[in-house]
């Protein structure tokens, strides 16, 4: 599995330390930003990781801010992405279970490191099962490819 993660200026430090910590894992993890604690916009890092995760470089994504709020919205702007904000480990797991979500995001300033960590383990250790799911999936990308025709 090759994993993308990108953070804002607010989540840097959590980004360094998840990265680390699913590198331990065995796991590819492809950095996109940002690269220091100096400020930056989120919009630009949720955009960079969405089109990875549209284009095939990347499996998943995980995006962190202060709140995850920010990032969640940014990379649900680019057509065919879901993310989901998640702030505890049955939100992680349903996130990829019942909506098959490629990208989570996390808030720095919401949760801790170790939450954070256990929130990672779980997203990553399930895969989407469709089903009922999968219908209802299917139909939020069928409203999504309306507003795309307009």
């Amino acid at each position: 599995m090759k994993i993308g993660i990108g953070s804002d200026h607010n989540a840097f430090e959590m980004k360094r330390q998840l990265q680390s910590y699913i590198q331990s894992k065995g796991v590819e993890v492809i950095d996109y930003g940002c690269f220091s604690a100096e400020e930056v916009d989120y919009p630009d890092i949720a955009f960079h990781v969405a089109n990875a995760v549209l284009e095939q470089e990347i499996e998943r994504g995980i995006l962190c801010c202060g709140t995850g709020i920010g990032m969640a919205m940014a990379a649900n702007k680019i057509p065919g992405v879901r993310a989901a904000q998640v702030h505890d480990t049955y939100s992680a797991e349903r996130a990829q279970l019942s909506n098959n979500a490629q990208i989570i995001t996390l808030g720095s300033k919401v949760i801790g490191i170790d939450v954070a960590k256990k929130i990672v383990d779980e997203y990553l250790s399930v895969q989407f099962e469709g089903g009922n799911s999968e219908r209802k999936i299917n139909q939020i990308m069928e409203k999504e490819a309306e507003f795309i025709k307009k």
